[in-house]
C-alpha cells in the first residue's frame, strides 16, 4: 500500500482525521471547507493546514462526515493505514483500544470488541463483530486471513448494527472499502525488506479502458523465509514462515448517466507456517502433582512432564513441537501425519454492485456477492516435543448473499428499505492424532487391561471388589466370571469377528475425524429513516425482521479402525452401569463409522439438529447539534441486535457435545458526544455505554460419570458489559498530530448455573468475558513536513498498553493473559514532485514478549506467543 505522495504537502497539517462518529483518528481527504483537496503540487492555504478535517464514511449506508455520524466509530484514511503499517484486519487493535484479535489454536481468530466476541476454534463458526469487503459481507473471520492493500478507509462502528447491516453484529462490524477504478491512468509498486527474511511486494495499476470503463488490478506479497520461533529442544527446527499473496480486481462501468456498475473479485492464498504453542503446565488430570490427578498422570509420554514442570518461557522464539519421526510413519498400524506443519488456503470473492439513480431522486441498490473458501493446514498443537496433539484441517464454505435496497429523500427524512437473503454450504472436518495424549493412552491401557488382565483392572476400577473377595469369595468369583464374559462379548472386532489383540487395543485411541456439514440461510427486511425534527435535533430509527435457520449434521469418527477396539471395550464397557437407563451395550461402532454417543437412544451415530429462530433487531437514535457549537455533536441510542445460533465441531464422545446454542441477544444503551475544540485544532470524542447481554453463548463444561466432565456450547442467561471509549485528535502544531484512545470496561456473568473442569455443580456470576482487558488505551503521534521544495519528512509512532485479562477459567492463573504493552514506529523521506518514497519500520519496537491466547489440548495448557520485533526498510513509487 502506497499513499498519494503528492498528497503530502498539501495536507501536511492535516494528518490526522478527526476521530469522530466513534472516535477515530483516520486522516482526512477534504479541506476545512468541504472542497476536495486536488491532487497537486503547491501548499494548501495556510488557514486549511492549520486545522483538522473529516473523512466521508458509509456507516449510515450513505456518505457522510464521520463527525455527524451520531455512533461511536473509528475511521482510518489510506495515509494513516500505510503510516501505521495496518497490514492485516489484526493490525486494527493497534490503534483502536477497544478491538483485540486471538487467533486460536487452530488458527481461527477471535474477534471481540468491548468484549463482546465469540471464542472458538471453528472455522464454520461466526463472529460477534461482523466484516464487510465494499459493504459485503465476509461472515466468517478466517475469510479475513489475506493482506489488507490498496485500501481507501477502514471504518470500525461500535455496538450491535443489526438494522442496516445484519448478519451476526452484537459487537459492532469492520467495513474495508477499496479504491475504486477511476478514470485517470494511476499506478504504484512498492517493496519492503526486513528481519526473518521478509520480502514483501505490492502493486497496483489503474485504467481508464474507456470513457465509461475503468479497471484496477492491484496485489500485495508477504513473504518471510525466516521463521521467528524455534524449538527448544531442536534448536534447528523453526516455524513462524510466512507466505501469503492477495490480489484485487475491479471493474467499474457507467453505461448510462445514471447508471453505475462495479464488478470485483478479490481473493488469497496462504501457504504460511502454522504457529507453536509453549508449555506452561499439565491439566489437573494429568498433572502428577495436582489434586485432582487421574489415571491419566501416569500415563504421560516419557519426558513430557519435567519438560512442561521446567519450562518457563521468556521471549515469543521460544517453543516446542512433535519432532517429525514423533508423529510421522505408522504406530500399531495407524498412519501419521508427515507434511508440513503449514496452511495451503485459498479465498475468493466476488461483488457485483449495481447503483441506479431515479429520476424522482430515489435510489436503488443491489449488492451480491458470493465467497468460497478452501483450507487445508496441519497444526502441531502439543506445546512439547511429543505427538501430543496434532490436526490435519479440511474445511470448504461457500457463501452467497444478495441484497437490495431503495434509498431517497423527502425533505424530512432520509430512508431506506431493502431485503436481504444469504446461504451458507460448510464442511468443517479435522483429523487428529494423539499418539502422546495421556488421556487417551491411559483409556488405551485400561482397555487392554480389561481385555487382557481382566480380573486385576476390575480391583483397580472397583476396589469394592477387593472387600467382597474377603467377605464373600463365592460371590467374588461369581462376579468376575460375570464381568469377564461380558468384556469377552464386548472384544470382538466387527468386521473379523475376532477379538482384538493387546497392539490392537494398546494402538487404539490414536486417531479420529471430527466433522460437521452445515448449511444455513437467513433472510430479513429492513427499513431505516432519518427524521430532521428541527435544525438542531434528529431521530433516527431502525429495524430489521429476520428468519434464521441453520441444519446440521456432524460427529466425531473413526479412521481406518483407529478408535474401533478402544470404543467397542472401553466405552461400550461403562456405558452399561454407569448411565442409569443403558441396561445393555450399543452395537458396536464400525470401522470409518461415528462414535459419537448417544445415551438416551443408545447408539453411535451421527448428531443432527436444525434450528429455525427469527428476531427483531432496532435501533433508535437522537442526536442534538446546538445552533450557537455547530462542533458539538451529542447523542443517545438504544440499540438490539442478534447473533444467529451456533453448533461447535467438537471431539465429541457424547451427543449433548454437538447440540446447538441457541441465539443471543444484547441490547445496548449509549451516549456520546463529539466536539470540534481549539477553533478546529482538536476534536474529542467520548461514549458511555451499557450492554444488557441475553443467552450469551460460549463454552462450559457438564458431567459425565465416565470423562468426569466434557465441553459443551452453552447459553448464560445474563451477563453485562458497561464502559467508556474516548478519543482525542489534537494537531499540537502545523506539522504534528496527536491521536490518544481509551476505552474502560467491565464485564460480568449473571448467575449462571453450570459445572466445572471436574464435573463440580459452580455458578460463573461475577465472571469477566474472555479477553476482556478492564482497561486499554493507545496513543499515536503523526509528524509530516516538507525539508525543502522537493523532499518531505515523515513520521509515526504508534503505542497501545492493555491491562490483564483472562483466556479461560478466572480463578486458575495459568489462564491470565498479563498486561503489555506494544510500540510500533515508522520514518519515511519522500519526493513531493517524482513520487517515490523511502521509509523505516518496525513493529514491537521493545520486543515485548505478550501472549493473547492460552488453551489446553487436555494434557498440556499452552500459550500462543504474539509476533517478536519485527523492522525493515520499503521504496515505493507511483507512476
Amino acid at each position: 500500500m502506497i499513499k498519494q505522495v503528492t498528497l503530502r504537502h498539501t495536507l501536511i497539517s492535516s494528518t490526522a482525521i478527526a476521530l469522530a462518529a466513534g472516535l477515530s483518528p483516520a486522516f482526512a481527504q477534504e479541506t476545512a471547507n468541504d472542497e476536495t483537496v486536488a491532487t497537486t503540487q503547491q501548499p494548501a492555504p495556510e488557514e486549511s493546514q492549520r486545522r483538522l478535517t473529516s473523512i466521508q464514511v458509509t456507516a449510515q449506508r450513505r456518505e457522510e462526515s464521520v463527525l455527524d455520524v451520531p455512533m461511536s466509530i473509528q475511521a482510518f484514511g489510506e495515509d494513516q493505514i500505510e503510516d501505521l503499517r495496518v497490514d492485516s484486519v489484526d493490525d486494527l487493535q493497534s490503534v483502536i483500544p477497544s478491538f483485540s484479535v486471538s487467533q486460536s489454536y487452530q488458527g481461527v481468530p477471535t474477534y471481540t470488541l468491548r468484549g463482546i466476541g465469540f471464542n472458538t476454534i471453528n472455522v464454520s463458526a461466526t463472529s460477534t463483530v461482523g466484516t464487510y469487503v465494499d459493504e459485503v459481507a465476509y461472515p466468517f473471520p478466517f475469510m479475513n486471513s489475506g493482506p489488507v492493500f490498496d485500501v481507501n478507509r477502514v471504518e470500525v462502528l461500535k455496538g450491535p448494527q443489526g438494522t442496516l447491516f445484519g448478519r451476526n453484529t452484537t459487537a459492532g462490524l469492520i467495513n474495508v472499502v477499496t479504491n475504486k477504478p477511476s478514470d485517470e491512468f494511476e499506478a504504484f509498486a512498492v517493496a519492503d525488506v526486513g528481519n526473518y527474511e521478509t520480502f514483501n511486494y505490492e502493486g497496483m495499476i489503474n485504467l481508464p479502458i474507456a470513457d465509461t470503463l475503468q479497471f484496477r488490478l492491484a496485489a500485495r506479497q508477504e513473504t518471510s523465509d525466516e521463521g521467528w520461533q524455534r524449538s527448544d529442544t531442536r534448536p534447528n527446527e523453526e516455524r513462524g514462515k510466512i507466505d501469503k499473496l492477495g490480489f484485487r480486481a475491479a471493474l467499474a462501468w457507467q453505461p448510462t448517466s445514471n447508471l453505475d456498475v462495479d464488478l470485483s473479485w478479490n481473493g488469497w492464498t496462504n501457504k504460511s507456517d502454522t504457529i507453536g504453542g509453549q508449555a506452561i503446565g499439565l491439566t489437573p488430570a494429568t498433572n502428577p502433582f495436582s489434586p485432582f490427578a487421574g489415571g491419566g498422570a501416569g500415563a504421560n509420554a516419557a519426558g513430557v512432564v519435567d519438560y512442561v514442570i521446567n519450562n518457563n518461557p521468556t521471549s515469543a522464539e521460544q517453543a516446542d513441537w512433535a519432532p517429525l519421526g514423533a508423529r510421522a510413519g505408522s504406530e500399531f498400524g495407524i498412519a501419521g501425519f508427515s507434511g508440513p506443519l503449514e496452511e495451503d488456503s485459498t479465498f475468493n470473492a466476488y461483488k457485483l454492485g449495481i447503483d441506479w439513480s431515479l429520476d424522482n431522486g430515489m435510489r436503488i441498490v443491489s449488492l451480491t456477492g458470493y465467497n468460497e473458501l478452501e483450507r487445508e493446514a496441519l497444526l502441531d498443537w502439543s506445546g512439547a516435543p511429543a505427538a501430543i496433539l496434532l490436526q490435519d484441517i479440511d474445511a470448504e464454505i461457500e457463501s452467497f448473499s444478495q441484497e437490495i435496497r431503495l434509498e431517497g429523500s423527502n425533505g424530512i427524512a432520509d430512508w431506506m428499505v431493502g431485503a436481504y437473503y444469504s446461504k451458507d454450504e460448510i464442511t468443517d472436518s479435522n483429523q487428529t492424532l494423539l499418539r502422546d495424549n495421556a488421556n487417551s493412552n491411559f483409556i488405551s491401557a485400561v482397555a487392554t487391561g480389561l481385555a487382557y488382565d481382566t480380573e486385576n483392572t476390575l480391583r483397580l476400577l472397583n476396589p469394592a471388589l477387593i472387600q467382597l473377595q474377603q467377605a464373600n469369595p463365592a460371590a467374588y468369583a461369581a462376579a468376575i466370571a460375570q464381568q469377564t464374559a461380558f468384556i469377552n462379548s464386548l472384544n470382538v472386532d466387527p468386521e473379523t469377528g475376532l477379538p482384538y489383540s493387546p497392539a490392537e487395543i494398546l494402538g487404539s485411541f490414536q486417531k479420529y475425524q471430527d466433522i460437521g456439514q452445515f448449511e444455513s440461510t437467513s433472510a430479513s427486511i429492513f427499513a431505516n429513516a432519518n427524521w430532521r425534527l428541527t435544525p438542531e435535533w434528529e431521530l433516527i430509527t431502525g429495524i430489521r425482521y429476520t428468519e434464521d435457520e441453520q441444519d446440521y449434521i456432524g460427529c466425531s469418527a473413526d479412521i481406518d479402525g483407529s478408535m474401533q477396539p478402544n470404543v467397542n471395550i472401553f466405552n461400550r464397557f461403562f456405558f452399561v452401569g454407569f448411565y442409569p437407563d443403558v441396561n445393555v451395550p450399543p452395537a458396536p461402532l464400525l470401522e470409518n463409522g461415528c462414535n459419537t454417543y448417544s445415551n438416551i437412544q443408545n447408539t453411535f451415530g451421527p448428531v443432527d439438529s436444525n434450528v429455525k429462530e427469527d428476531n427483531v433487531s432496532w435501533r433508535v437514535v437522537a442526536n442534538y447539534t446546538p445552533e450557537r457549537f455547530e462542533d458539538l455533536l451529542l447523542f443517545a441510542s438504544v440499540s438490539k441486535g442478534y447473533k444467529s445460533a451456533a453448533t461447535p465441531v467438537n471431539a465429541a464422545s457424547k451427543a449433548e457435545q454437538n447440540f446447538p446454542a441457541t441465539q443471543e441477544s444484547l441490547l445496548a444503551y449509549e451516549v456520546g458526544m463529539k466536539a470540534g475544540l481549539l477553533d478546529g485544532r482538536m476534536q474529542a470524542n467520548a461514549a458511555l455505554f451499557y450492554y444488557d447481554y441475553t443467552d450469551k453463548q460460549g463454552a462450559q463444561f457438564f458431567p459425565d460419570p465416565i470423562y468426569t466432565a466434557l465441553s459443551q456450547l452453552q447459553n448464560a442467561p445474563e451477563a453485562e458489559a458497561y464502559g467508556l471509549d474516548a478519543e482525542i485528535t489534537w494537531l499540537l502544531t502545523d506539522n504534528l498530530t496527536a491521536i490518544g484512545g481509551l476505552t474502560l470496561l467491565n464485564t460480568e456473568y449473571g448467575s449462571f448455573d453450570t459445572f466445572d473442569f471436574a464435573g463440580r455443580p459452580t455458578n460463573v456470576q461475577g465472571d469477566p468475558f474472555l479477553y476482556s482487558p478492564e482497561t486499554a488505551a493507545s496513543l499515536t503521534f503523526l509528524y509530516d513536513r516538507p525539508l525543502n521544495d522537493s523532499l518531505g519528512f515523515s513520521a509515526a509512532l504508534n503505542g497501545r498498553w492493555q491491562s490483564d485479562s483472562t483466556a479461560g477459567d478466572p480463578d486458575n492463573e495459568l489462564y491470565d493473559i498479563d498486561s503489555y504493552g506494544l510500540l510500533n514506529g515508522s520514518i519515511a523521506l519522500y519526493s513531493i514532485n517524482d513520487g517515490w518514497e523511502v521509509s523505516l519500520w518496525g513493529k514491537n519496537l521493545t520486543d515485548e514478549y505478550y501472549w493473547q491466547q492460552i488453551t489446553s489440548n487436555a494434557n498440556v495448557i499452552m500459550r500462543f506467543a504474539g509476533k517478536p520485533r519485527t523492522y525493515g526498510a520499503s521504496l515505493s513509487y507511483r507512476f
